[in-house]
């Protein structure tokens, strides 16, 4: 059966890069777990892992290109030099992913410095969805029909005049298919399309790629300095290494409302905004704006990036009730890169346990705005509840 290959090391989300290059600078001896979760119970054929096992082991050829070098060194000045450096030596280590198949249920497992390791998750997901639909036998639409329901979606959205962001690589449906949305996107993209978190596809547009941080930085900070500072330690450490660039917040590691409870002026002052991930939105945007008039910061100097499971009427929605209160902007994923005529794959790797310097391995925990998101052991997740004063 074929399987399926990644064509370039930057075919990954941003966020990965960024919060590898804040790693190497503050925990270079940390090790990580990060695990599979079959959130939508799917059927996995007989020889999958197998599958999986041979595209894993072809990333070990990939390599930073000069040319992709340069390309982070113009658009991401913040990045170290030393970092790139780095990036351009780094490979893929195989040896670091487990996989297994028990029936039609498959097991990965990432494990490793978690320098190291923090770029397995994204590409992994990517591998697994396109080989899922091609192990399958599912046809999707054709290319042209592909392009078209893009389209259509980057028009409504420009007549909306809002701001959208690619957000796809993990659930997508295949790399082609990522192909056609960002090539589309860019074509028709008029004001609303103002880029992509995937890093190969920002090159390819020659724009500048999106995006920040994600839960796990703040689920680490958690294990090696306690659920109670993690917020405000994660941002901490943020901003001495970016010093005020890539300034978009993460606030439902440990739900929003103690997030916002930390969230103090100077951290709301000097981050540009936040993004939303989970729960209700509109109940999320009358929080953000109610936060900043508590600290005195106009709300409309603010700007909120929603990329909770959208499409146009999320989108719409949320537009009507933050217009004139809020700037927002909107990261698509699924909705641009999956939407080929077949059921989406519901899935996540996560980080599952850490080994901060000079520690013993420990459970980590997210608690999520949404109770079906939270991931950890029920009494790492009643700990972490208890400690933060939960219900």
């Amino acid at each position: 059966m074929e399987t399926t290959f990644l064509k370039s090391i930057l075919d990954n989300d941003f966020y990965k890069f960024t919060m590898q290059h804040a790693v190497i600078r503050l925990f270079p001896k940390a090790k990580v777990r990060y695990g599979f979760i079959n959130r939508g119970k799917h059927i996995f054929p007989d020889g999958f892992a197998d599958l999986l096992r041979k595209s894993v082991d072809a990333m070990a050829d990939l390599r930073l290109t000069k040319e992709e070098k340069n390309y982070l060194s113009h658009y991401c000045p913040y990045l170290d030099p030393t970092y790139l450096d780095f990036l351009q030596g780094y490979s893929y280590d195989p040896s670091e992913v487990q996989i297994s198949q028990e029936g039609s249920e498959i097991k990965v497992t990432v494990e490793g410095f978690w320098y190291r390791t923090i770029l397995w998750e994204v590409p992994l997901m990517a591998l697994i969805s396109e080989l899922f639909y091609k192990s399958n036998h599912l046809i999707r639409l054709n290319d042209e029909a592909i392009k078209k329901l893009t389209k259509d979606k980057i028009d409504n959205y420009n007549k909306l005049g809002v701001s959208i962001l690619e957000f796809g690589t993990r659930r997508r449906h295949s790399y082609d298919v990522h192909v056609l949305v960002n090539e589309t996107l860019q074509e028709n993209g008029g004001q609303s399309f103002i880029g992509t978190s995937n890093l190969h596809f920002a090159m390819v547009n020659n724009r500048r790629p999106l995006g920040t941080h994600a839960h796990e930085w703040f689920m680490f900070h958690a294990a090696q300095y306690g659920f109670q500072v993690a917020n405000f330690i994660s941002l901490e450490n943020w901003t001495n290494v970016y010093g005020g660039d890539l300034g978009i917040a993460l606030t439902d590691t440990y739900t929003t409302e103690i997030f916002f409870n930390q969230f103090d002026k100077k951290y709301s002052k000097l981050f540009d905004g936040v993004r939303h991930d989970s729960g209700d939105p509109i109940e999320f945007a009358k929080k953000v704006i109610s936060h900043y008039t508590k600290m005195g910061i106009d709300p409309k100097s603010k700007v909120i990036v929603f990329s909770d499971s959208l499409n146009y009427d999320k989108v719409k929605t949320i537009v009507d009730f933050c217009q004139d209160k809020i700037k927002m902007s909107f990261g698509i994923g699924t909705n641009f890169t999956n939407d080929v005529g077949l059921p989406a794959m519901n899935m996540v790797i996560k980080l599952t346990d850490t080994k901060p310097d000079n520690t013993h391995w420990q459970g980590v925990v997210k608690l999520s705005d949404e109770k079906n998101k939270n991931t950890g052991t029920p009494e790492m997740i009643a700990l972490a509840k208890e400690v933060l004063g939960i219900k």
